[in-house]
């Protein structure tokens, strides 16, 4: 009888996605300690680039479907305190007591979206989206160092795009309700953090990672361009020449940008492209606006 050999645990763990940092991060809310999840290398195979700059993946026969957003942010499996890496341990114990006195409204905030949750185990989809949700209501208040209001807005953007996933995957939870309403504050949050640097009031010449996706930062121009598709995709219809007006003030904004891109080698081609696209999709729908100004 042909006994049955083991395979060797090289090999189960290569079959693994993500692995336990070797780092103990001290949680500045709770002190709880832990390991923040990261993902391997050579586990995502990059697709298409949509128009809000997302990276799409495609799923590779091994690893399956994985979304690289899911593990950018850091949180605690105890408190669900979340930040991205460079902002976790960073702030004050004076947030950290604001934030520690919040844990329980935190918490049920996010479990009325989704449940279950939970972030002891390897993430899967729904903790990945839940995790943006957490770190917008952390980064409420932050001071202006933190660039609170872009990071919110990175957060909002990425959210809905992680609870459409979640959506095609469970359909029937309303998860696109959810995802809606954070492109919605995500629109909203983007203009905010342009208006709040022009104003010296939140520079975002703190920020180090424009994103908005994990594998490519677009700059400044990437925060101008998506300001732009977000209103134009999701801003409010009701007032229709409201609406018209915002999107001119886009427009010029976008206008802007291509000079910008014309004298610089430096300036990311595909942003470049994706907001030509978008202009000429502006232009249309405010030609009245146009003919008005050209008067």
């Amino acid at each position: 009888m042909a006994r049955t050999i083991a395979k060797p645990e090289k090999e189960e763990k290569e079959r693994k996605v993500t692995f336990q940092a070797k780092e103990e991060l001290q949680c500045p809310v709770c002190e709880s300690k832990f390991h923040r999840e990261e993902l391997f290398s050579g586990r995502v195979n990059a697709g298409n680039l949509t128009d809000e700059l997302h990276r799409t993946y495609i799923p590779m026969a091994q690893w399956g479907e994985i979304q690289p957003l899911v593990y950018e942010l850091s949180v605690c499996p105890s408190c669900w305190y979340a930040a991205y890496k460079p902002d976790f341990g960073a702030i004050s114990t004076k947030l950290a007591k604001t934030l520690s006195e919040s844990i329980a409204e935190r918490i049920e905030s996010v479990q009325r979206l989704v449940q279950p949750l939970d972030f002891t185990s390897p993430r899967g989809l729904a903790e990945g989206a839940a995790s943006y949700w957490l770190a917008m209501l952390c980064y409420e208040g932050l001071p202006k160092d933190f660039a609170p209001t872009f990071k919110q807005a990175l957060c909002a953007l990425r959210g809905a795009w992680l609870f459409s996933e979640l959506q095609a995957k469970r359909p029937g939870e309303n998860f696109d309700h959810v995802a809606a309403l954070l492109y919605r504050k995500a629109r909203f949050l983007y203009r905010s953090a342009i208006e709040l640097d022009q104003g010296g009031k939140e520079p975002l010449a703190v920020v180090k990672w424009f994103g908005p996706d994990s594998d490519k930062s677009y700059g400044f121009e990437g925060v101008i361009y998506l300001s732009g598709v977000l209103e134009y995709k999701y801003g409010p219809r009701q007032d229709l020449e409201k609406r018209e007006a915002t999107l001119a003030s886009s427009k010029r904004a976008i206008a802007k940008l291509f000079g910008l891109g014309k004298r610089s080698k430096n300036k990311p081609g595909p942003l470049l492209d994706k907001a030509r696209e978008l202009f000429d999709q502006i232009k249309a729908e405010t030609k009245g606006v146009e003919e008005e100004e050209e008067e």
